[in-house]
Formats: structure tokens, sequence, C-alpha cells
């Protein structure tokens, strides 16, 4: 018994030094996805832009977030996308549900509240609350979101919409 006590604190005093280098390392991704939902949330569109890199990669294609449209950067056709949303949803508001941050990637549940009152996905203001999320991973380079892979609950959003 003595024995297993001795390699199961020999293992554990060989991860801590880790620890702080790996909190070290990942202190400038999770703060970059607090600062995500508080742009949107204050609806300041200038400080959400400055987020991405301008050599942004968006790999969230889909029919509800389609490609930009030519001549248009993956930045500035993610910016439209929710300028887009903030029309729809004046008093959108952001949160985070959940977050995990590497050396170069973070990772968030995202959780959208507001009231639908303005056209939002082609469907005229019904003045409903829509409460939605998203699940983003996000490759992070000087500070900045330089890549993103995600999913949106879409269905959900067009749920609330039409019922």
């Amino acid at each position: 018994m003595e024995r297993r006590t001795f390699l199961a604190g020999a293992a554990l005093a060989g991860i801590a030094p880790a620890v702080p280098v790996l909190a070290q390392e990942t202190a400038g991704t999770q703060p970059l996805v607090e600062r995500f939902a508080a742009t949107l949330s204050a609806h300041d569109l200038a400080a959400f832009e400055a987020l991405f890199a301008d050599d942004y990669v968006n790999h969230q294609v889909s029919a509800a977030a389609p490609a930009p449209a030519a001549g248009t950067t993956a930045k500035q056709g993610t910016v439209g996308y929710f300028a887009a949303r903030l029309e729809g949803i004046p008093d959108l508001q952001v949160s985070i549900e959940s977050a995990v941050a590497s050396a170069d990637k973070v990772a968030a549940s995202f959780v959208y509240t507001g009231t639908h009152q303005g056209t939002y996905f082609g469907v005229t203001a019904t003045g409903r609350r829509l409460r939605f999320t998203s699940c983003d991973i996000f490759l992070v380079r000087n500070n900045q979101f330089a890549e993103h892979w995600g999913m949106g609950d879409i269905a959900g959003v067009l749920a609330q919409l039409k019922s």
C-alpha cells in the first residue's frame, strides 16, 4: 500500500510543474472568446471586427452561414453575418456557457438571447424571445482569431422564428 501511495505522489509531483506552464500559455486565448461575447453584447462591431486577423479563414460554410460574396474577405463576411444578427435581434446578449483553451486554440459554447425585432433569416419581426447556441473552435495567432470551425443551432433559431 505504501508503494502505491509513493508512486501516486511521484506521478502527481511530475505533473504539477506542467500546470502553471499550461495556464501561462492559455492566458491569451481564453480572454479572446470573452471579448467575442462582450463586443457582440455591447453591439460594438468595430471592436468585434478587430478580434479577427485580416487573413482570417472561416471553415464553417453552410446554407445558414454561406461563404462571403465575391470580393469579400472571410473577416468581412463574418462581421456582416453578425451585423445582420444584431439588426434582427437588436437586444442580443451573448454569454459563454463553457470554454476550453490551449496554447493556440480556444473552444467555446456560446448562448445567444434576445428579442426578434427585425428581419432575421428572411423572417420579419415576430417579437418572440429567442435563445440559441453555437459551439466554436478558433485558432489564435497574435491575439486574434486566425481560423474558425463551428456549428450554430440554426434549425433551432428557425423553429423559434416560425413557431
